[in-house]
């Protein structure tokens, strides 16, 4: 009997055709994130069982928007000198919760550009869909792009099933010690498969926690900010509609995914 050869599908004999290499993972990027209040029941109606709301001294209804252009590789690097290979864009809404006592951040949210992003985080537990991603990019030269300086204006914008259903618009003013609070835990996803007999229950259906490893920051800015989500017939992202801006951030990150733990 063969014996079948790569991370995830397609195994194959010589394990060339998975869609994702083995792990760990490496990511450098640039994040644009706007935080924002919204009404802390819909941020409730989001946890599934035993999660719970950060108690209300912590800001319950605290959400962080975050846009993200990544540039992402394996170990060998190879993906690097096949961008297509390494080059996405995604953007997701991020809350937080309770788990025994802990508070975790968590995806709700997150759509993608390529179908090896998708696949990496349906393992990891995000609830990536495939979309259409554009964030402004700073320059150092010239006039086509703000600077990352005060008074630099920045862009991001998500559309699923071609309709726009987010704009964002961040104006930076100074320099920051960090880029927001929101998503600055553990992660806390959700992984599960539907049963094939689709007779409402799941194959499998665990929580996961998740955190990165050799972390490296780039200064952070921030400045203010508008928010603005759409409706869509496809699309629920407008329930966490915008309360208050807490404020928009840019930063440049790098962080290796290794695995993660099942709670």
């Amino acid at each position: 009997m063969t014996h079948l050869n790569g991370f995830i599908f397609p195994r194959t004999q010589l394990g060339g055709a998975s869609m994702l290499p083995h792990m760990p993972w490496h990511y450098s990027g640039d994040l644009l994130t706007v935080e924002y209040r919204t009404d802390p029941s819909r941020v409730a109606e989001l946890l599934p069982e035993p999660l719970t709301l950060v108690p209300d001294d912590q800001d319950p209804g605290a959400v962080a928007m975050i846009f993200a252009d990544w540039q992402s590789c394996g170990d060998d690097g190879s993906e690097l000198l096949d961008p297509v290979r390494s080059q996405y864009k995604e953007a997701f809404l991020v809350v937080r919760c309770m788990y025994e006592g802990t508070i975790y951040s968590r995806c709700v949210y997150i759509w993608v550009d390529k179908d090896f992003a998708l696949v990496r985080g349906h393992f990891q537990g995000y609830p990536k869909k495939l979309g259409s991603i554009w964030q402004t990019r700073p320059v150092t030269l010239g006039k086509a792009g703000p600077r990352l300086a005060p008074g630099g204006k920045f862009a991001g914008t998500v559309a699923y099933h071609d309709r726009r259903i987010v704009n964002a618009y961040v104006t930076l003013r100074e320099a920051s010690p960090g880029n927001g609070f929101v998503n600055g835990h553990p992660m806390i996803h959700s992984r599960y498969m539907p049963r094939i007999e689709g007779d409402g229950t799941d194959t499998y259906s665990e929580l996961v926690t998740m955190s990165g490893r050799d972390v490296e920051l780039g200064q952070a800015w921030r400045g203010d900010a508008e928010l603005e989500l759409l409706p869509s017939p496809v699309e629920e992202v407008a329930r966490l509609e915008v309360k208050e801006i807490i404020g928009g951030y840019f930063r440049s990150v790098a962080t290796t995914f290794a695995g993660g733990r099942t709670l």
